[in-house]
């Protein structure tokens, strides 16, 4: 079955980096678009940034600059390089999966926190 598992997430300071990855199983990587959401406390979950099967990615107007996603598909490994972080990039971050279908389908990770902070 399909299993996505996150990590990387942590305490950082404003202006700090991190990377988060995306361990992903049970389907065939290589062929679907992957992304990355993020849900503030209190706050609905939003888009980040996804990367297609041809690598073509796009970001929400927050993070434009900023992060970077890429993927892996010998590790089956999809990953967010989260550079000059903002106290407002604090959130637990998921990664997720949609494959088509009628209606498509929607595959969560468990999702990481990440707390910027000084």
């Amino acid at each position: 079955q399909v299993q996505l598992v996150e990590s990387g997430g942590g305490l950082v300071q404003p202006g700090g980096s991190l990377r988060l990855s995306c361990a992903a199983s049970g389907f065939s990587f290589s062929r679907y678009d992957m992304s990355w959401y993020r849900q503030a406390p209190g706050k609905q979950r939003e888009l980040v940034a996804v990367i297609t099967s041809s690598r073509f990615t796009t970001y929400a107007d927050s993070v434009k600059g900023r992060f970077t996603i890429s993927r892996d598909n010998v590790k089956n490994t999809v990953y967010l390089q989260m550079n000059s972080l903002k106290s407002w990039d604090t959130a637990v971050y998921y990664c997720k999966l949609r494959t088509p279908g009628n209606p498509p389908r929607d595959y969560w990770g468990q999702g990481t926190q990440v707390t910027v902070s000084s």
